[in-house]
């Protein structure tokens, strides 16, 4: 539990000097048969298979550092429990407090470079690269704590969990839990590394912003109104999503067309690197000139409140330089780090799939494939085409014209009249939570953990890892936090959309802590499911600001919806784990050899799934999503959850959404299928959306 909290936190890393791992085991092995038959000596024949698979799991982690064989045979026959049960409730009360006040430290010194607290100081990003956690691995391994754990508790592998997880008792799945978090044995300075590395990569990300109305189209015109700043990836995508609702088609289509251009040159690293970020520099991406903005079209006052730059706009070409790759190069070198102290998954592909998800790469890019190659692509797409009255272009892969809805300026004033300051936004969650379907007391109850921030970035749920202090007299537990973008002049569509899908990470990130049976359990099974459960949130923002309603129509546009949203990120989610097993393949590789890998990958893609129905070929925006930057291989997880989403729908609707929710949320940590199979009745499949989908396009027609 701590390595692979650690992990999914610090999720990047930049490399510092190489460090050699301690050697493992002393030179002379250690018999462990011996130590075996001293065990079942002192305890009877029932600890015999206990103590096999505990001497065992001790030996793979134990180094020359922690002592000779003399020592291991002391401590082993010391630290044995007859009963391990009251060690296991020991752990489980210590472990909620470590890791509920780190997190609460490491959200704290976040703060200033994460929330719009004013002006940020060069020292915030040093402050957020702090992991004061770093050393907490190594230390419990150094204190014998870590090898207790490993002595007493079984540390299963996935296969084991998979085919024996079903048949186990809470406490088992406990131990299993509090065991597999030392699957791994880093070093602080590694863990060190990854925190600066995550902190630099959310901070690149984070200042990556595009001002629109001085991005000019091949004449020169300004198509977009003054302090529009999307932040790349996500708000440019969404601007396009946004268009779709545009009154005025001709002029939407320029739009799109011209932030499609915009996200080619990020993918290729030939966007000017004056534009990033700067109204005070105009960009016609066609020509790709920059030139000054005239005076009275920079937007001084919102410039001077959001983001950083440096004192002089920089009125040239050049591009960026491969600055993008060099981030996705930092992560990966530090993941590196790790390797040799993994031993049940060698590399940090391997540990997304074998420690955090649990589920087998191979069935990931089975399900993803089965999306991206099914019939119903082209059936979806031809449908999409007749709508528009136009051929598909290669932005329509985030078409958004299913779910009617009213243009965004307009839903934009609603959201910036409701929702001026995030503070607003807070005092509307119960309203917004009994809306959803949960009673008057859950609505209370979750509004009272949960705190709203404003946030410098697009938005996230920080959740919280504590429940109570140490004892109830001591004080109360931790809350989850909801960072949402509001802009000085209220929080948009956009960001209001974002809130809704980040407000319910929120709720399942409370249930799952503070309802579960021991905080060894707390969470779902992975990213994806927790994606999933927040995706049943967000395609109800409508309904939730009033101007929607669910009904069979609706029902049939949301699964053409679902299926599409799968479709388009399926293809990304490939090029992110492709562009991983390269770095593994070319360790030693270049910024400008990763650039042209992920360019390549990309384009290999889309040409093998998308250009078939949105043409151009060679095409390399499935290469944009920034997630791959400052949150690795993450993107995978997305249309895994859409799928999941689209099981869970057929529990989580109607009236009793509130409660089918909260029963889902709390079931705890087990592995994915299991999980599913409580929630739905059957394992992670991809076949609810697909027939969704073909019966709403058979509807339609």
């Amino acid at each position: 539990m701590r390595t692979l909290i650690v992990i999914a936190a610090f999720a990047c890393a930049t490399p510092t000097a190489t460090e050699k791992p301690a050697a493992a085991v002393q030179e002379k092995p250690v018999d462990q048969a011996a130590l075996v038959a001293a065990l079942v000596q002192k305890h009877g024949e029932s600890a015999r298979a206990r103590a096999e698979r505990g001497v065992k799991q001790v030996a793979a982690f134990w180094r020359a550092q922690d002592g000779d064989a003399a020592a291991m045979k002391a401590f082993v026959e010391e630290s044995f429990a007859v009963d391990p049960d009251p060690l296991l409730k020991r752990f489980s009360a210590a472990f909620e407090q470590i890791d509920g006040h780190l997190n609460e430290i490491g959200r704290a010194l976040r703060s200033c470079s994460e929330l719009e607290l004013g002006p940020e100081l060069p020292v915030d990003q040093t402050f957020a690269a702090l992991d004061v956690g770093a050393h907490l691995s190594e230390d419990l391994f150094t204190t014998r704590l870590a090898f207790v754990v490993l002595l007493n508790f079984p540390q299963p592998d996935l296969n084991e969990m998979v085919a024996q997880g079903p048949r186990w008792s809470r406490p088992q799945w406990a131990a299993a839990r509090l065991a597999r978090g030392f699957s791994l044995r880093p070093s602080g300075a590694a863990l060190q590394a990854l925190a600066k590395a995550g902190a630099d990569a959310e901070a690149y990300i984070a200042g990556y912003n595009i001002w629109m109305h001085h991005v000019l189209a091949s004449d020169g015109k300004r198509l977009f109104p003054r302090g529009m700043r999307l932040l790349t990836h996500w708000n440019l995508r969404d601007q396009i999503k946004a268009d779709y609702a545009e009154k005025d088609q001709a002029l939407a289509l320029q739009r799109q067309r011209l932030i499609r251009e915009v996200m080619e040159r990020i993918v290729l690293q030939t966007i000017p690197l004056g534009v990033i970020d700067d109204p005070r520099v105009d960009w016609n991406p066609a020509t790709n000139a920059v030139t000054p903005s005239p005076a009275g079209e920079v937007e001084v006052e919102q410039m001077q409140k959001q983001g950083k730059r440096p004192p002089q706009p920089r009125a040239a070409s050049d591009r960026e330089p491969d600055t993008r790759y060099r981030v996705l190069l930092d992560d990966f070198l530090a993941a590196r780090r790790l390797d040799e102290d993994s031993p049940l998954a060698k590399t940090e592909i391997d540990r997304h799939f074998q420690l955090s998800d649990e589920i087998p790469e191979a069935r990931v890019r089975a399900l993803l494939t089965q999306v991206l190659s099914s019939p119903l692509v082209p059936r979806v797409a031809a449908l999409i085409q007749k709508r528009l009255q136009r051929p598909l272009e290669p932005f329509d892969i985030w078409y958004d014209g299913f779910i009617e809805k009213a243009p965004e300026g307009e839903l934009s004033r609603l959201t910036r009249a409701r929702y001026p300051t995030a503070d607003a936004y807070k005092k509307d969650l119960p309203r917004l939570f009994e809306a959803l379907g949960f009673s008057p007391e859950k609505a209370r109850f979750l509004d009272s953990h949960i705190v709203v921030d404003p946030a410098r970035g697009s938005g996230h749920a920080a959740g919280a890892e504590r429940r109570s202090e140490m004892y109830p007299w001591w004080g109360p537990g931790d809350s989850a936090h909801l960072r949402t973008r509001v802009n000085p002049d209220g929080m948009d569509y956009k960001g209001y959309n974002i809130a809704v899908h980040e407000m319910c990470h929120n709720v399942e990130q409370t249930f799952s802590l503070y309802e579960v049976d021991d905080t060894l359990m707390r969470g779902v099974p992975g990213t994806a499911f927790t994606e999933a459960l927040a995706f049943t949130c967000q395609h109800r923002d409508l309904e939730l600001l009033g101007v929607g309603k669910a009904d069979a129509r609706t029902e049939h546009t949301r699964a053409l919806k679902a299926f599409w949203d799968a479709f388009e990120i399926g293809g990304s989610a490939l090029v992110d784990l492709d562009v991983w097993h390269w770095m593994y393949e070319h360790p030693d590789a270049t910024p400008a050899q990763l650039r042209d890998a992920t360019v390549t990958i990309a384009r290999g893609y889309w040409d093998k799934y998308y250009a078939p129905v949105l043409g151009h070929p060679g095409n390399p925006q499935l290469g944009v999503y920034s997630h791959m930057i400052n949150a690795f291989l993450y993107l995978y997880r997305y249309p895994i959850g859409h799928l999941i989403a689209f099981q869970l729908e057929g529990k989580l609707k109607g009236p009793d959404f509130g409660t089918a929710f909260e029963q889902a949320t709390t079931i705890g940590r087990v592995v994915p299928d299991l999980w599913m199979e409580h929630a739905t009745g059957k394992p992670v499949v991809a076949e609810p959306m697909l027939q969704a989908t073909e019966a709403a396009l058979n509807a339609m027609q």
